[in-house]
């Protein structure tokens, strides 16, 4: 009867190690007992208009998150994602001012985003330049680019033909959101489920092993690079369409919070791993955290220390991580 019990009371730790094995498990309850914990703190965090704002937050973070994290699977790595986004939306809005319509200036924008892409993905793969150094240079020159463009000025009175996807409905909730949840969706089944996406996974666990097999590497980071600079001018999109102007600033320092959303969703800075779910659930846990750190008064020049210092918590879990890894095999 005890050995039994014994049997039993193992497979229920082994079940419930397996269920807490996975990333998006942990952020799920910490999220749950977050969301129960400020709930009582603060009666707003509940209510629909705070659950928007936050949600809202996610769209532009949630959505660059879901091309950052298939980058991050295959070994690279984009500083430049917020220079991409305040560009997108600086091209797109000073071509409406221009006079071309919302249907041919949206495409416009985002084909200046590709070529951001398709830059830092040619200089990374056929080049063998440095992946950090690359897109930290590309960060920079596209935002000087984008002031000297703009002359250094908001472009204003955005028409209402574009606005609309940045401030429209539908049943109810804005497109934005409909977007990066529709976007993280389509994301993680194909992360998961193709062919050509999970690829990723051996280009960014053993390069020159996916080489060997016939996997395209170099392809696949150019299209990965292209990939995310797009997604990023998307959500230069919205937040240019959301807001009704195109600020020169916009998007600053957000490729810090993306890539910290990833890595606390299970992404390795090594490559290899990583999941579209696990990215999403950490962006929204940063955006809780900033959400809670308002509603309970707290300046609002802490949440960029409390950024830094999940970004070097996240990294010092990835690197004691993979050590554990390596002592296993």
């Amino acid at each position: 009867m005890g050995s039994q019990q014994e049997v039993s009371s193992h497979r229920i730790r082994s079940r419930v190690a397996a269920v807490f094995a996975f990333r998006e498990s942990i952020l799920i309850l910490v999220l749950v007992v977050g969301g129960i914990g400020m709930t009582i703190a603060s009666p707003v965090f509940l209510t629909w208009p705070n659950l928007e704002a936050i949600l809202l937050g996610l769209s532009v973070e949630g959505t660059i998150v879901v091309g950052m994290v298939i980058l991050l699977v295959s070994g690279g790595l984009d500083l430049s994602v917020g220079s991409t986004l305040g560009f997108t939306g600086v091209v797109c809005g000073l071509a409406l001012v221009a006079g071309v319509p919302a249907p041919l200036a949206i495409p416009l924008s985002l084909v200046a985003a590709f070529g951001v892409g398709m830059v830092n993905g040619v200089l990374i793969a056929k080049l063998k330049m440095n992946p950090f150094i690359i897109t930290l240079g590309m960060m920079i020159t596209i935002r000087g680019l984008l002031l000297v463009i703009a002359g250094g000025r908001a472009v204003l009175n955005l028409p209402p033909s574009f606005t609309v996807i940045g401030q429209g409905r539908l049943a109810g909730i804005q497109y934005p959101i409909i977007v990066v949840v529709a976007l993280a969706v389509i994301g993680d089944l194909l992360l998961r489920n193709t062919r050509f996406f999970r690829q990723n996974y051996y280009v960014g666990g053993k390069e020159q092993a996916a080489r060997l097999s016939g996997i395209k590497v170099d392809f696949i980071k150019i299209f990965n690079y292209c990939l995310i600079a797009v997604i990023s001018g998307v959500s230069g999109l919205m937040i240019t369409a959301r807001f009704g102007s195109a600020s020169v600033t916009v998007g600053s320092g957000i490729e810090l919070r993306v890539i910290t959303a990833a890595i606390i969703g299970g992404a390795s800075l090594n490559g290899g791993e990583g999941s579209v779910l696990g990215a999403l659930l950490g962006a929204l846990f940063m955006g809780m955290l900033a959400n809670a750190l308002n509603l309970l008064g707290v300046d609002v020049y802490w949440q960029n220390l409390v950024t830094g210092v999940m970004l070097i918590l996240a990294v010092v879990f990835d690197m004691i991580n993979e050590s554990r890894k390596e002592h296993r095999t």
